[in-house]
């Protein structure tokens, strides 16, 4: 499937900013074509053999239109997806009371003739601040003109060593086969990203769970990854 990725990366590249052009062009090549059938007789020999032409259109057709159904609908087909953004690690939760620790302070000796003073009470520790979680960013860009990408990714520490992935006013070129991954490179894809499973909605503002056990301090860029045909379409370099 690398000879499709090719062929899509070639026409990203070269073909579609001259989108216009060739459109009109094609649309002259084709007139030019029927003129040709006509003239030199095709379309009669095609009524002579109904048959044939027939048989010939049902083979071509099988093939073209399955095949350009998988590769072009998603051009087309738009799907949005909206929840609410995850929970930071600890917050919303009610603080966790900690027992206070007092020094032992014996019976207090009675001096006569003397001032009462008053008695001072033993400080109270202050708790260990809760270590701040984990939230790194970045926005998408799409790898070229026709692979638009757009919108913000969040890396979240939802719990200590969990992790989620939030997709914020995200929006991405649709394609057959898009996954979601954790790249190393901050310019894109490689070889040892981790991979979060298919891309939910090509629009919207939601959430994707990362495996518990993730190592995500290696995480550079998020990117969104056509799997069938490696091809890049949008990629969230990381601060931090």
């Amino acid at each position: 499937m690398e000879i499709f990725g090719d062929l899509e990366r070639a026409f990203a590249s070269t073909l579609y900013p001259l989108r216009l052009p060739l459109a009109l062009l094609a649309i002259a090549g084709a007139v030019t074509l029927l003129w040709i059938a006509r003239r030199w007789g095709w379309l009669a020999a095609a009524r002579r053999h109904p048959a044939r032409s027939v048989s010939a259109i049902t083979v071509v057709l099988a093939v073209a239109l399955p095949l350009g159904w998988y590769l072009a609908s998603p051009l087309v087909i738009r799907t949005e997806l909206q929840e609410l953004p995850p929970t930071l690690a600890g917050a919303g939760d009610p603080p966790t009371p900690r027992p206070s620790v007092r020094a032992a302070s014996p019976l207090p000796t009675v001096v006569r003739g003397a001032a009462e003073t008053p008695a001072i009470p033993a400080a109270t520790p202050d708790p260990t601040p809760d270590p701040t979680p984990l939230v790194r960013s970045g926005t998408f860009t799409g790898a070229d003109d026709f692979h638009f990408g757009r919108g913000r990714a969040t890396l979240i520490e939802t719990a200590p060593g969990l992790h989620a992935l939030r997709f914020e006013d995200f929006s991405v070129r649709n394609g057959p086969d898009l996954y979601v991954y954790l790249s190393p490179d901050r310019a894109g894809y490689a070889d040892d990203a981790i991979e979060l499973g298919r891309l939910r909605a090509t629009d919207g503002s939601f959430n994707t769970v990362i495996p518990d056990g993730t190592d995500v301090t290696s995480a550079r860029s998020v990117v969104i990854w056509c799997k069938q045909f490696a091809v890049l379409f949008a990629v969230a370099p990381l601060d931090g």
